[in-house]
């Protein structure tokens, strides 16, 4: 989550920033809505609040899902929203389909229940 500025043949640097999130919406083709968490001091308290930044990013491959840690770089603007390339998937999510079948076992009747006529 740091920024990191990687330095050009001349000495400049690229301005690219680095940032590390986690990918809140996937529901678009190749694109992904990822948000980045970071502490913010207050000015007059002093007490650290998180504050969050949205950033739309490319995914060519579709590999990122919901609830995956990813890393972003800066890059140019591909659309009106989207500034933003993904790099890696750091770290991903549980599967959901497994956590909705959490103690079921594929094709037994205890899964659903029954009711007796007497």
């Amino acid at each position: 989550m740091a920024d990191t500025n990687t330095p050009a043949a001349d000495g400049k640097t690229t301005g690219r920033r680095i940032l590390e999130g986690v990918v809140t919406r996937d529901k678009m083709a190749k694109t992904r809505r990822v948000e980045v968490e970071r502490l913010v001091r207050h000015p007059k308290y002093g007490k650290f609040v998180k504050r969050r930044t949205v950033c739309y990013v490319h995914d060519e491959a579709n590999d990122s899902h919901l609830g995956d840690t990813v890393e972003i770089v800066e890059s140019r603007p591909l659309s009106k929203t989207k500034r933003w390339n993904l790099v890696k998937v750091v770290k991903r999510a549980p599967s959901r389909t497994l956590s909705n079948l959490e103690g079921a076992v594929a094709g037994s009747d205890a899964a659903a229940p029954t009711v007796e006529k007497k």
